[in-house]
């Protein structure tokens, strides 16, 4: 931990470029992004922060993007990790750095090994991800991923109540806009199979556990949409705004695919449950 006084008016960026003179302006940067820097005991991530004089500045050197890496399990070929809700899984046009991939690449990185994704999940879906440091043993998951993710939940909070569990068997189409949804064009659409059981359920709101048997983008999102009980802030296939999109992809089994051995993973839901009373 670094402490420091302002003695001039300047901005924050410029300010720990004269200050921390041992460290690169991108290190700097990357501190600033990932909430690393205080300005009087306020978190700052703004390069262009107007710094006063007597300003008390704290900042965590030990504290990277990797601190916030919640690994579940690793061993010489896998790396299973959980990601929180508002961060892409990998690289878009528009955001190349903040996004999960290049934090575990970065992290084992670090350690003279490599990335490989597995398999993904949405930006505003949290959960379990897998990721391979080969790409033979990421090639064995990926082409028989249906086979070895032996059993892959999430937990949800919808729209409206649901009193009866049950299965959703839909065929399912992308547009040129990215928009998957529900066609009857089943020779040029991809099957999708969706158990789902009630775990609480109230007049405006129901907590579930849902099981998909089939791994399709936007598969949960879209058959819940369709009958009409949308994901919990689920903005862009239901119209009930929220604080955050409420499926997580809490529990997977899937078989290692090196040793045969069958891994299990599972976080608690009790952040659901305590938002769905609240609700």
């Amino acid at each position: 931990m670094k402490y420091l006084i302002v003695e001039k008016e300047t901005t924050l960026l410029l300010y720990l470029e004269s200050k921390l003179k041992d460290i690169s302006k991108k290190k700097i940067k990357s501190l600033l992004k990932y909430k690393c820097i205080k300005v009087n005991n306020k978190v700052v991530t703004k390069f262009d922060y107007k710094l006063k004089i007597n300003d008390k500045i704290t900042i965590n050197l030990n504290s990277t993007k990797q601190d916030n890496l919640d690994i579940l399990y690793e061993d010489k070929y896998l790396l299973v990790v959980y990601k929180k809700e508002g961060l892409l899984t990998v690289a878009t046009q528009k955001e190349k750095e903040n996004t999960l991939y290049h934090i575990v690449r970065e992290y084992l990185n670090r350690k003279k090994e490599k990335a490989f994704i597995v398999h993904r999940l949405d930006k505003d879906t949290s959960g379990i991800i897998v990721f391979a440091k080969d790409e033979k043993t990421k090639n064995i998951l990926q082409n028989n991923w249906d086979k070895y993710a032996v059993k892959r939940l999430y937990t949800a909070i919808i729209v409206g109540k649901l009193e009866k569990s049950g299965t959703i068997e839909s065929y399912l189409k992308e547009n040129d806009n990215h928009i998957v949804y529900v066609s009857k064009d089943k020779k040029n659409s991809k099957k999708c199979i969706t158990k789902y059981k009630v775990i609480k359920s109230k007049e405006k709101f129901s907590l579930i556990e849902i099981e998909i048997k089939t791994g399709r983008k936007h598969q949960i999102r879209v058959q819940f949409n369709e009958i009409n009980h949308p994901i919990l802030g689920d903005t862009k296939y239901g119209k009930v705004k929220s604080k955050r999109m409420y499926l997580d992809a809490n529990k997977l089994e899937f078989i290692h695919p090196i040793n045969n051995k069958k891994l299990t993973f599972e976080k608690n839901i009790d952040n659901f449950v305590e938002i769905y009373k609240k609700l």
